[in-house]
């Protein structure tokens, strides 16, 4: 019999968001826990590596805070769907190591997105990464999902002795470039190449959807690729 794994999708502030992830890593992760995010309102997500910058920040019009995944930096708001999925430290889907714990979920998500939307998704295959950025959705890391060649998912990940988190950003409409780069204290020009790196669900589908209409494919598909990894005879 197929075992059922909580899938949720909560609306949050970002802040909400992190600690929730923090909170399930302070103790040993058993079984795998998936849950969704949607926001109403933006906020701004630092990767870990970017701790330093947070205090050198403009006045932000936005709440600003650093996340415990690497990576650049994230915009979050009505535009994305986040995902966080739960793993034990030992579990299958994460033991082959960081980069190949990326494909299962990069690969799962970019199907989802062909089959229900009719998004022209693939994860990228390992050999084809684009060089690191200050905005995480300016780079491409390998088995991120991309759409004609421009970036959809972002992916990243946290390993602890209790457990592995593995996090991903969708975007389900274009987001507020020019409002990231005013909170990072940017140029406007680096808003233009946001624009031209990335695409959205909303942008392939001919009209808007939002993270509500997107949640349960995705979750399906997350939930498939998670049980596969099951031994034959617990299925």
């Amino acid at each position: 019999m197929k075992r059922d794994w909580p899938v949720d999708c909560l609306t949050v502030s970002a802040a909400e968001e992190q600690r929730w992830n923090e909170q399930q890593l302070s103790t040993l992760v058993t079984q795998p826990i998936t849950r969704f995010w949607r926001y109403t309102e933006p906020a701004l997500v630092l990767g870990c590596g970017q701790r330093a910058s947070l205090a050198q920040l403009p006045d932000s019009p936005i709440p600003a805070l650093v996340r415990h995944a690497g990576g650049g930096a994230v915009l979050t708001g009505p535009w994305m769907l986040s995902l966080s999925v739960m793993l034990p430290p030992d579990h299958p889907a994460v033991s082959s190591g960081i980069l190949s714990s990326y494909r299962w979920l990069g690969e799962s998500l970019a199907t989802a997105l062909q089959s229900s939307w009719g998004v022209p998704a693939q994860a990228l295959a390992k050999h084809a990464p684009k060089p690191p950025h200050w905005a995480c959705f300016a780079g491409l890391s390998p088995w991120e999902v991309v759409a004609d060649g421009r970036k959809l998912v972002g992916l990243a990940q946290v390993r602890r002795s209790t457990g592995v988190l593995l996090t991903a950003g969708v975007l389900v409409s274009p987001p507020d470039w020019a409002l990231l780069c005013q909170a990072m204290g940017k140029p406007l020009t680096d808003a233009m190449h946001l624009e031209c790196a990335t695409t959205s669900i909303s942008a392939h589908g001919g009209h808007a959807v939002t993270a509500h209409d997107v949640f349960p494919a995705l979750a399906l598909a997350v939930q498939e690729a998670l049980h596969s990894f099951l031994p034959q005879e617990t299925l």
